[in-house]
């Protein structure tokens, strides 16, 4: 058996067309940058800041932020800039579709070099039920789509 001969080496394959690429899936410029980059490369591996911010944190753009916006990396500036106005890190992460972890170890960041004020609600705030109370009837006084009070349609 060792003896055998090779069989003969078969004939190249017959070189085929190539197929037409897909069309590329267009992307939002603003999420280009953020989506071919890993959530732990854009925190440098830490899950967390120095102090965990709870979701509701409000977060809003200082001074010297606004100031500063040309020289930071994308994601700051783009956390920076949405917060010209105060946003809870929630609705951060939301509108710039970042995952809420590496919005709260951003942010931690933008605090301590002071490019973010940072206003962390009261745990004892959050667990009154008055304070709960107030934000459910609140609620309940918006509109709904029909321009009626949510309560309407229930019944009596």
């Amino acid at each position: 058996m060792a003896d055998d001969p090779l069989p003969p080496p078969l004939p190249p394959a017959p070189a085929a067309e190539p197929e037409p690429e897909p069309a590329p899936v267009p992307v939002p410029e603003s999420t280009r940058s953020s989506l071919a980059v890993r959530p732990f490369l854009l925190t440098t591996g830490r899950v967390a800041g120095a102090a965990e911010l709870p979701l509701e944190t409000q977060v809003v753009a200082t001074t010297d932020g606004l100031t500063a916006l040309p020289g930071l990396t994308f994601e700051q500036h783009a956390i920076v800039a949405a917060c010209r106005v105060p946003l809870s890190l929630a609705e951060l992460a939301a509108r710039l579709r970042l995952h809420l972890n590496v919005v709260r170890v951003i942010a931690g960041d933008l605090r301590t070099a002071r490019h973010l004020a940072v206003y962390v609600p009261q745990a004892s705030t959050a667990q009154d039920v008055s304070v709960l109370r107030r934000v459910i009837d609140g609620l309940r006084a918006v509109p709904d789509s029909r321009g009626l009070p949510r309560d309407s349609d229930r019944p009596a």
